[in-house]
Order: structure tokens, then C-alpha cells, then sequence
């Protein structure tokens, strides 16, 4: 049997909207991924998160804007960490614009208002295991 694929969920402490990315952690569990919940005030913590719990990918939930930042210097510590080959998924409140420039930056994808917790379970499941 082989080990779980392990996702990290990290969800700004100052965003107080936490239903979905709760929500898709349950889904997650169900569907055998071992699930990391976290709350953060800077990307570096979420990057230290990754390193310290080898998770293959990292969703970070937004539902009350300031997510470029957050996306920006996660995706830099990954790369300066060495850890680029982690799959950096995105969900809640982005607008189109945004998500077009995050995934040129290399976030894998964005799930927004809509989207089901299974396509996030697909993406994964195809792209890491």
C-alpha cells in the first residue's frame, strides 16, 4: 500500500471566513490524502510548513483579498527553499484577473465560488500521486 499523499491547507489567520477550506480538508480526508490545517500570518510559515511536514502540495484558502502578496512570497520561499516542485493550489475569493497572473507565477490552479472539492481531489490525484 503506498503512503497517503500528504496536502498542507493554510488559511491567513486575519481571514475569518474558514467553512470552505474546512470543508475540503473533510473531503480530502475522505479521499485518503493525510490533511495538514494550518492558520498563518506570513507565506514563510506556510513555507516552513511545507518543509517541516514533506506535503507533495499546499492550498491556501482567500476570501478577503491581500492574496497576491501572500502568493507572491509563498512562491518565492518555495523556490529559494528548493521546494518549487510542490504543487501550489489556490481557493476562495480571486478575481479572474488575479488568477490568470497567479498562474503564470506557477500556481497550479484556482478554486473558486463553484468548484467542488473533487476537481481539487482529481488535480491532485494526476498531478502527485
Amino acid at each position: 500500500m503506498s503512503d497517503p499523499v500528504r496536502v498542507l491547507l493554510a488559511k491567513p489567520a486575519m481571514d475569518g471566513h474558514d467553512r470552505g477550506i474546512r470543508y475540503v480538508a473533510r473531503k480530502f480526508r475522505d479521499a485518503g490524502f493525510e490533511v495538514i490545517f494550518t492558520n498563518f500570518l506570513r507565506a514563510s510559515e506556510v513555507v516552513a510548513t511545507v518543509l517541516e511536514e514533506d506535503v507533495s502540495a499546499v492550498g491556501v484558502s482567500s476570501s478577503s483579498g491581500g492574496h497576491m502578496p501572500i502568493f507572491e512570497q509563498l512562491i518565492a520561499g518555495l523556490k529559494e527553499s528548493g521546494l518549487d516542485d510542490v504543487m501550489v493550489l489556490g481557493g476562495g475569493v480571486i478575481p479572474d484577473d488575479d488568477e490568470k497572473l497567479l498562474k503564470e507565477w506557477g500556481v497550479a490552479a484556482i478554486f473558486g465560488p463553484g468548484a467542488t472539492a473533487e476537481d481539487a481531489i482529481a488535480l491532485i490525484q494526476e498531478t502527485v500521486g
